[in-house]
């Protein structure tokens, strides 16, 4: 059971671009948000649809990929570890952020 800690699975479209950012260290960075659809009926017999927003980020082999195939709109599923971290913004107020560490991808979709 060890192996699924802290393990996320996500299907969804990108929100938009993806953010790359190439370190002076030689590494690449992936930056972007990634909506998932969940649809239920309401007691009104309506379809609801639930969007969630999710903060992707991604290293090394996997930012490159993105980089080269990956495009606002693109369906893709993604494995990985969520995190949370926090800063102090300009105003030196504390932020909090989740944000999921891609580890896997796969490009769906045409």
């Amino acid at each position: 059971m060890s192996t699924l800690r802290n393990k996320v699975q996500l299907i969804g479209n990108l929100g938009n671009d993806p953010e790359i950012i190439h370190l002076e260290s030689g590494k690449t960075l992936a930056k972007f948000t990634m909506a998932t659809n969940e649809s239920y009926t309401n007691t009104k017999g309506e379809k609801i649809v639930d969007t969630q927003w999710h903060n992707i980020v991604a290293w090394g082999k996997v930012a490159q990929i993105i980089e080269k195939y990956v495009t606002k709109g693109k369906e893709i599923a993604i494995e990985g570890k969520l995190t949370s971290r926090s800063y102090e913004d300009k105003g030196g107020n504390k932020r909090y952020i989740t944000e999921i560490i891609c580890g896997e991808l796969i490009l769906l979709g045409k």
